[in-house]
């Protein structure tokens, strides 16, 4: 038995679909555990890029399953939109879908509710939500009062549900908007729409935590897809400039419904440097040329939202401690092409706080702001190294760099990726997968 899982390590972006879309030949079982559609995971087989932000990667492998699990908080009409997407590129076969019962269901309250709510936080700095309703989904998922899970679409007291949520909601919204700007939500059309939702998707729902704990107990290969990043984790990352889950490793169990002893190995995913979206600080941020060649190199604009990632240096400070919090095994580094032609390098090793050099990663968003990073120096590469597919054959300088970013994490690289195909990977230790090949 294998259960594996894959984790971001930094604020999201680290091309964790590629890895997951290779492990998934080795796996039997797909699992998205977290998040929502605001994950954006970008995938390219042979000439063909394919975009997903709420179908686990897996669906691009036949024969495997896809589990979407009860942590996650499901927008029907973003699930239906890809499966059509995929159908039209010939990829129409999903008996192997499964969609949990448990899932909580974003409906047309969320979006109002991420539309009129300030998402900046008390000092006027933008959160960076994606205004999907991810976080009005599990704020009610929290409150329990006007959840709706997938479950529930399929009892017969629906419409009930709907009209007294979309009463509820009406009043509070009335209350949050400007009277200009406020249209009252309609129960019957939501219903109408909900329900067809709910016929078409039917086919896939299930009670995937008995069929996870029964594949899990089967001896079955399980991969575990994490979504965003680990220090976007809403109770461990950098509050409140996080997402609205637990998107560390230490999530893996309370969104999938999967005891951990039955997952073995675990997976970092890492940029070869730094991007975040949205506000809160950013210690190794380069807003100069530097971060724009790396941004305009490395194609740093959201799949998901098309916004302009934030650019800067490796930060082992925070990967050193996000690796430690979700128990990492091995780490991936992905492009490590977006360097090449650079002058020199740098990685952050340590913080200066307060006139005090540390290396641990602050518990408090404020003292992280203070952060001045201490910088180790490292020659780059001119090379153009997307066309390297032995760890051998790169530049004398790129792998001293991966060598020393494994060595500053504590962690063994185990996969290197030099661009966005399956063949663009190459493996380091001896638990990369064939398929990088």
């Amino acid at each position: 038995m294998s259960g594996t899982c894959v984790i971001g390590l930094q604020w999201g972006d680290e091309a964790k679909g590629k890895i997951v879309d290779l492990l998934t030949l080795r796996h039997d079982i797909v699992v998205r555990y977290q998040g929502g559609a605001n994950a954006g995971h970008t995938v390219k087989v042979g000439n063909e890029v394919y975009k997903l932000s709420l179908l686990p990667s897996g669906v691009l492998t036949p024969g495997v399953t896809c589990v979407i699990a009860g942590g996650v908080v499901f927008n029907p009409a973003k699930a239906i939109e890809e499966l059509d997407e995929l159908a039209t590129r010939g990829l129409d076969d999903y008996d192997n879908l499964k969609l949990s019962d448990r899932v909580h269901v974003i409906f047309p309250w969320h979006f109002a509710e991420d539309r009129a709510m300030d998402s900046s936080t008390s000092d006027g700095e933008n959160i960076g939500t994606t205004q999907r309703g991810i976080g009005p989904c599990y704020r009610d998922k929290v409150g329990r009062a006007f959840a709706i899970r997938l479950g529930d679409l399929y009892r017969p007291n629906f419409r009930e549900r709907v009209e007294h949520v979309t009463r509820a909601k009406n009043v509070a919204l009335a209350a949050m908007m400007p009277r200009d700007q406020f249209v009252p939500l309609n129960a019957a059309d939501i219903y109408e729409e909900y329900k067809a939702y709910a016929e078409r998707l039917k086919p896939y729902v299930d009670d995937t935590n008995e069929y996870l704990l029964s594949a899990a107990e089967a001896g079955k290969r399980i991969l575990f897809e994490g979504a965003q990043g680990a220090l976007l984790d809403v109770d461990h990352g950098t509050y409140p400039y996080v997402t609205s889950s637990n998107s560390s490793g230490v999530g893996v169990s309370n969104g999938s419904g999967v005891p951990g002893k039955y997952i073995d190995h675990v997976i970092g995913i890492v940029k070869a440097y730094s991007t975040r979206v949205g506000g809160g600080p950013f210690p190794t941020e380069q807003d100069n040329a530097i971060g724009q060649q790396i941004r305009d190199q490395g194609n740093e604009y959201g799949t998901v939202t098309k916004r302009p990632r934030r650019c800067g240096w490796l930060d082992a400070v925070a990967i050193r401690y996000t690796a430690r919090l979700s128990g990492v095994d091995s780490i991936c580094v992905m492009l490590l092409d977006v360097l090449s032609g650079l002058d020199e390098l740098k990685i952050c090793t340590a913080y200066e706080i307060d006139g005090k050099q540390t290396i641990q990663f602050p518990s408090h968003v404020d003292d992280l702001r203070n952060a001045t990073p201490i910088y180790e120096t490292l020659p780059s590469w001119q090379e153009d190294i997307t066309g390297v597919r032995e760890l051998d054959d790169l530049p004398a300088n790129a792998r001293a760099y991966i060598e020393r970013v494994g060595e500053i994490v504590g962690v063994p690289v185990e996969m290197v990726s030099v661009g966005p195909a399956r063949d663009q990977t190459i493996p380091v230790g001896t638990g990369a997968p064939a398929g990088a090949r």
